[in-house]
Order: structure tokens, then C-alpha cells, then sequence
């Protein structure tokens, strides 16, 4: 079920590998990770085409999800359970994501944010459907963008402010919440205020850093993602390590290991975070982490779980994260850390 609004038909759309090759060049030209491979831009197209010839998938919960927009939501993607009226007695979660790039693709996470929503929740990501099924055509002589063009020192010669704003999450929690009151809403009554979350991937993980004050929120998941320690070289985005303080809930940091080029800002951040529990995983896929991946692959199992335990206090959820054999801590694929977790941070 898709419905798409006029005004997103009218969005000319913007490639996801240009988004990829923005995200990559800004952690490269500023060397996030040492031992970040050289970025190739042609074998980064080639998966992104063949991402978006996919079909959406619904996700492996009991709730098989859908992606749609709605005109009382503009500028969103929603993805929810498809039936509504198999939830029984179980309330929604809500889910506000900020997109790889701080793009306009709400779709460009599709894989991903459909699982966690067949778990239960409703996950609203930033933008319009840009890529994948649903989208808009391209416009006529719209051509996918090459590399950006780098200068003498390595650096590009451009870098584009972001199409998205961290205000957009907060947006996605406002309407949500809203329509739980709603009486006429399909939501009226289904969401549960409580379970509030923010996450997203690369520039839209510093975006759920921004939001992540609000004190709605009770949890916060970043994908491939760090504060810069020095100046941002983000046009227009103003987030510092100081972020880090105004923390007041559990968070996890899920990282792509030492290639990934957000690896040395998410571990240093880490570090830093002394008041709030805090848990960091490394998966060593790079920064691409695993959202091409079908159902998301193992960082969405890795987000669902850690909703299900910080939100619902799933118990068996837990045991992924807490204790020197906690599942994570046996599978030889992750390797983590975590500081003033225990079974009650929830």
C-alpha cells in the first residue's frame, strides 16, 4: 500500500548513490577511520541499482509491515504492521529515523525499518519514497551524478548541506502521538507514549543525536555514526560532543568495525558517555552496515531486540546485551562493549 502525495511526485529523484558517495567522501576527506578502505564509487552504483530493483520486503515479525505516506504527514515515510487489527492487546512503539546522508530518500532504508516495523512498531523515516518501489520516475535527462569532484588535498570541492533536518524526528513523534489521541485516526489508541525511540545511519545518526534530548524519547540506536570531535564539515549542522551530556536514556552504538568511516567518532563517543548506560557493537561490514541486506540483516535483529528490551522490557531480549556471556558477547561476528548496563536499564 502506497500513497503518495502530489507534492512527492513532483520531487525530482535523487539518487541514492549520491547520497552514499556524500556520505563517504565526508568521512574520508576528514578521516573518521584510519583503516578505511579507498572508496569505490562504481561498485557502490552497482549495488545501489541493484537495491532498488528489489521488491519491499514486510519484514520477519508477526506483523508483516507496509511503507506508505499520508497527506496529514508530509515529508515522511511511514512503515507500520499492514493489519492493524492483529495487534491485539500489543501497542505500537514509534521509531523516528533520520536517513544515510540526512537524504530525502525515506525509502533508501526500506529493508531495515520494514523488520523493525513487523516487530511491532511504527517507524517513521525523513523524506519522501525517492528509490525502490513507489518512487517517482526520474525526470526526463536526469542522469545519475558521478564521484564529486575532489580538489589538490583530497577534499571535495562540495559538499551539499543536507536535504533533511533533525526537526523532522521530532515532527514524526508529534504526529504520532497525536493520532493516538486522534479519535478518528487508524492509530487512535494502538501506540503506546512511552515507547519512544530515535535512530538512523551516518549523518542521520547525528541527527537522532540532536533530537535525543527530547524527554519523550527512552532510547536512542545509531548506525554507523559519531560526533566529530573537531569542527563539523557538515554545512548547517552544529552538533557537538556536548550532545553527549544532555543524554538521559539508554543507547547503542552499532558500528561497521575499524573500515567503517564513522568507526573512531562512534568509539569516541563511546568513551565519552559516562551518564547513561551505554553499548557499542562492531559488525565488520564497513559503513554500508547491512540495510541493503534482506530484512536489514543483522544490525535490524540487532535494533529490534535492543527496541524490544529498552521499550517493552523483554526480557529474553536482554540477554543479546547484558553479561559477560550476553549473546553478543558469545558471537565471535561482534565484538562490544558496554558501560553501566544491567538488566533494570530499561
Amino acid at each position: 500500500m502506497l500513497a503518495i502525495t502530489g507534492e512527492a511526485m513532483n520531487i525530482t529523484t535523487r539518487s541514492l548513490s549520491a547520497v552514499f558517495a556524500w556520505t563517504f567522501t565526508i568521512g574520508a576527506a576528514h578521516a573518521q577511520s584510519p583503516a578505511a578502505p579507498a572508496f569505490d564509487f562504481a561498485k557502490m552504483r552497482a549495488e545501489v541499482d541493484a537495491f532498488n530493483k528489489k521488491p519491499d520486503t514486510v519484514g520477519t515479525g508477526k506483523y508483516p509491515a507496509l511503507k506508505e505516506m499520508v497527506d496529514s504527514l508530509p515529508n515522511h515515510v511511514i512503515y507500520r504492521p499492514a493489519d492493524l487489527s492483529k495487534l491485539g492487546k500489543e501497542k505500537l512503539g514509534v521509531l523516528a529515523w533520520g536517513n544515510g546522508g540526512c537524504a530525502a530518500d525515506g525509502a533508501g532504508g526500506r529493508f531495515h525499518l520494514a523488520e523493525i516495523a513487523s516487530h511491532g512498531y511504527l517507524a517513521i523515516a525523513s523524506g519522501t519514497i525517492q528509490s525502490g518501489p513507489g518512487a517517482p520516475p526520474p525526470a526526463a535527462g536526469d542522469t545519475p551524478p558521478g564521484p564529486p569532484a575532489l580538489g589538490a588535498n583530497g577534499m571535495p570541492l562540495h559538499i551539499p548541506p543536507p536535504a533533511t533536518k533533525s526537526v523532522l524526528l521530532t515532527e514524526a513523534i508529534d504526529w504520532a502521538l497525536a493520532e493516538n489521541q486522534r479519535k478518528e485516526s487508524r492509530y487512535h489508541g494502538l501506540i503506546n507514549p512511552q515507547w519512544i525511540a530515535v535512530s538512523g545511519w551516518s549523518c542521520g545518526g547525528l541527527q537522532a543525536l540532536e533530537v535525543a534530548a527530547d524527554p519523550r524519547v527512552r532510547t536512542v540506536i545509531i548506525h554507523s555514526s559519531g560526533i566529530f570531535a573537531d569542527a563539523n564539515p557538515i554545512p548547517g549542522m552544529t552538533i557537538t560532543k556536548g550532545a553527549l551530556q544532555k543524554l538521559h536514556t539508554p543507547i547503542i552504538y552499532i558500528l561497521g568495525g575499524p573500515s567503517d568511516i564513522a568507526y573512531a567518532n562512534g568509539m569516541d563517543d563511546f568513551k565519552r558517555i559516562s551518564s547513561v548506560p551505554v553499548f557499542v557493537a562492531n559488525l565488520d561490514v564497513g559503513h554500508g552496515g547491512t540495510f541493503m541486506e534482506s530484512n536489514g540483516g543483522r544490525e535490524a535483529s540487532v535494533a529490534v531486540s535492543w527496541l524490544d528490551w529498552q521499550l517493552k522490557g523483554d526480557a529474553r531480549a536482554a540477554k543479546l546485551f547484558i553479561g559477560s556471556d550476553c549473546g553478543l558477547c558469545k558471537d565471535r561476528d561482534w565484538k562490544v562493549d558496554s558501560k553501566n548496563l544491567t538488566v533494570a536499564n530499561h
